[in-house]
């Protein structure tokens, strides 16, 4: 009797620790995939923070869509305010609400503006097991990375080596940088400019800078428009038909477009690259049919481009890029993408591969590469802040793909600034 009773016992033991096992819920190792059971798989939820339609529409609808694919029940949106500089702790408060939901399991803000980083600080503090993710941060990337799980920003690095580098496949013989101290105050800039001015050299190709109003400052978008508008009639004359130009303001673009489709020149992609940014203003495009498909918003904007010609004959075709697919729209999407495939135990959450390939859900035909974030000045390379960049491509006809994401950057350029 002793003995079965002592067999008993031990079958009741096991399975017991089989049960336990079973309904592990647990999110894993948040530096790779999990074993979370189906029961979590079914009712986990991702929340999504961007700005408002009105100041980041891209970021929205990336977000959108993602929602779309998943259902209501699973994708939870939220946005902060419009001024999100004066209202941190309302943004704070957006942001850490959402942890408040017992089946969240990832959040994801897109772009990562100031309050950020203390967001998810509050989030990991009351819920460790919650994965926070940062696109674009608007921080420094030391600071939201020693609170955000995965941090993925523009890749100011290897970007300002490759569109000199196109630049020079292209025959451009000159480049103008275009900003202003506010934003030569931010390291991803200041860097970025930088590698641009040394990688003219290593290509050949005269480097200018030149300085237009902030639109935040008492001017205003209106103010610094105009100023572009006048400017570069000036600049194409100085600097030659062969130029390409670059601005690091979203509201510089769409007159530097028109100027340049009109005068002459080349521009290469945008600093946050998307074909909606600058072109439909800049060519006067209603794309209200197309919106939200960027394969057919990019062979409307592709065909008004290669439609256009400056006043002496010459076409656009060839000489204006962007991204396939705006940068707001799949880094909101593919990082919500790749925090589900994480917690479903697909993916790594710190794998550059894994990042490409959720990115690449939202941007089909189009590559994505990157690598981890390098402090210039330690030369110490970040485990858990990814720099991404999609392969550049060239409106023609037909248009092409650069091959950006295969080109090697020189690792000399990772600490240049």
């Amino acid at each position: 009797m002793k003995k079965f009773l002592s067999l008993l016992l031990s079958a009741v033991m096991l399975l017991a620790l089989v049960a336990c096992s079973g309904t592990n819920s647990g999110t894993g190792n948040q530096g790779g995939g999990n074993d979370a059971d189906s029961e979590t798989s079914d009712t986990f939820k991702i929340g999504i923070v961007t700005g408002t339609v009105s100041q980041s529409e891209d970021d929205r609808r990336g977000a959108e869509a993602f929602q779309a694919m998943y259902g209501e029940d699973r994708v939870v949106l939220a946005t902060y305010p419009d001024n999100f500089t004066d209202e941190v702790e309302t943004t704070i408060q957006k942001i850490a609400g959402l942890a408040d939901d017992p089946d969240m399991k990832a959040i994801i803000v897109n772009q990562a503006v100031p309050g950020t980083t203390e967001a998810f600080r509050q989030i990991k503090e009351r819920r460790p097991d919650i994965l926070c993710i940062a696109g674009e941060s608007h921080e420094d990337l030391p600071e939201i990375g020693s609170a955000a799980d995965l941090v993925c920003n523009n890749d100011f690095v290897a970007r300002g080596y490759l569109i000199i580098r196109t630049a020079h496949e292209l025959g451009c013989t000159d480049f103008v940088h275009i900003s202003f101290p506010r934003h030569m105050a931010y390291e991803t800039m200041s860097r970025r400019v930088a590698v641009m001015q040394k990688a003219c050299e290593e290509f050949g190709i005269e480097f200018h800078q030149e300085t237009a109003p902030d639109p935040t400052s008492d001017v205003g978008i209106a103010g610094a428009q105009a100023y572009i508008l006048e400017k570069v009639p000036e600049w194409v004359q100085n600097y030659g038909t062969q130029t390409a130009y670059f601005c690091t303001n979203d509201a510089h673009t769409e007159p530097l477009l028109k100027q340049l489709f009109k005068y002459g020149g080349y521009f290469i992609e945008a600093d946050l690259p998307s074909p909606l940014m600058g072109y439909p203003g800049a060519l006067g495009l209603d794309l209200t049919e197309e919106a939200g498909d960027f394969e057919k918003i990019l062979a409307k904007v592709e065909e008004a481009v290669c439609a256009t010609t400056t006043d002496d004959g010459v076409s656009g075709a060839g000489r204006f890029g962007t991204w396939a697919y705006s940068y707001g729209y799949t880094t909101s999407a593919g990082l919500a993408q790749h925090a589900m495939n994480v917690i479903n135990g697909e993916s790594d959450l710190a794998d550059m591969d894994d990042i490409a390939k959720a990115y690449e859900v939202f941007s089909p035909g189009a590559e994505w590469n990157g690598s981890g974030y390098t402090n210039a000045t330690t030369g110490v390379k970040s485990e858990n802040i990814f720099l991404v960049y999609q392969d550049t491509y060239i409106m023609g006809d037909p248009g092409y793909y650069m091959g950006s994401t295969q080109v090697e950057v020189p690792e000399e350029y990772f600490t240049t600034a």
